[in-house]
């Protein structure tokens, strides 16, 4: 069943609401988007709506955890990183706040939006910042797990969701863990370092490539920061080349982290997949998808022309 993220969000968010008493929700006027409208009806009480006002959410939710509460606020992700970026550096990451920033709408699936509204830089600029552990989930049923796990998590958090809707690739059981990656198979040929939608698309990729007689395996690196260096070291070793794949920029990211820590750790070759330096554009998501060259079709052309190099 595809679902879009967002959406996962807002059910859990009352689902935990339930539980936890000390759950409280912001939003910047978006919560029909964002889906925390969910949590607003339930429990009108402990839902803010802050405004068009990103910077003033962030310093109230930094307040609000100092109150013993565990804050959730929600935005747009071009909006909730950019906008409120001092404000996340200095009352969140700086003071080491717990306050859970999960944005939607990230990403060029946005869509008819245009490059105002999609965020390609967001994982950049939340990993740059000390203290903040960057997570990007890869379906509905990840989304859900993720949120469970960083209510009982200590200090600030980044979690970036989508617009669209998206096919379910994690099993029915899965536990979601900051930090560890999520192996679906190691391969031999080539592995592919995967984040957020691209999971899937890289699943329909290996099944063409499979067939093809390659041996071709896919890592779902959910937390972006801190990486599972335990795994991207075996998937190094274990097979001749590297691919990663984002929805967004090639700079900062997911392929910029694997990089950094392969580089200085187990060199090999590598291909970032992603958004080429460049902004969005308006346009439907899968066209949108195609133009950027994030289709399981390019993704098969550049695991086979990294064997062949």
């Amino acid at each position: 069943m595809n679902k879009a993220t967002r959406q996962a969000y807002g059910e859990v968010l009352v689902e935990l609401g339930r539980e936890r008493p000390e759950i409280v929700v912001l939003d910047a006027d978006l919560s029909a988007s964002t889906k925390t409208n969910m949590f607003a009806k339930e429990f009108p009480d402990r839902f803010f709506n802050m405004g068009v006002a990103e910077q003033d959410m962030i310093g109230t939710a930094a307040g609000l955890a100092l109150t013993g509460k565990i804050p959730f606020a929600s935005t747009f992700a071009v909006f909730a990183t950019g906008r409120a970026w001092d404000q996340i550096r200095q009352t969140v990451c700086y003071s080491h706040t717990n306050v859970k920033i999960v944005a939607s709408h990230g990403g060029i699936t946005v869509g008819p939006d245009g490059a105002s509204h999609q965020a390609l830089e967001d994982i950049a600029l939340m990993r740059a910042l000390p203290n903040m552990t960057v997570i990007v989930p890869a379906d509905a049923i990840e989304t859900k797990a993720v949120i469970r796990t960083i209510v009982d998590h200590k200090g600030p958090v980044y979690v970036r969701l989508g617009r669209a809707k998206v096919p379910t690739v994690m099993p029915d059981d899965y536990k979601f863990s900051i930090g560890r990656a999520f192996v679906f198979h190691m391969g031999s040929d080539v592995n592919i370092i995967a984040t957020g939608i691209m999971v899937e698309i890289a699943k329909r990729a290996i099944e063409i490539l499979s067939a093809d007689g390659l041996d071709v395996g896919l890592i779902n690196m959910s937390t972006i920061k801190p990486l599972d260096e335990e795994v991207l070291l075996t998937a190094a070793r274990s097979a001749k080349a590297i691919v990663t794949a984002e929805e967004h920029s090639v700079i900062g990211g997911l392929g910029s982290a694997v990089c950094e820590f392969l580089s200085e750790r187990h060199p090999v070759p590598i291909r970032r997949m992603g958004i080429q330096d460049s902004f969005g554009c308006s346009g439907p998501a899968e066209e949108l998808l195609r133009f950027h060259g994030l289709t399981v079709e390019s993704m098969v052309e550049t695991v086979k022309g990294m064997i062949k190099s």
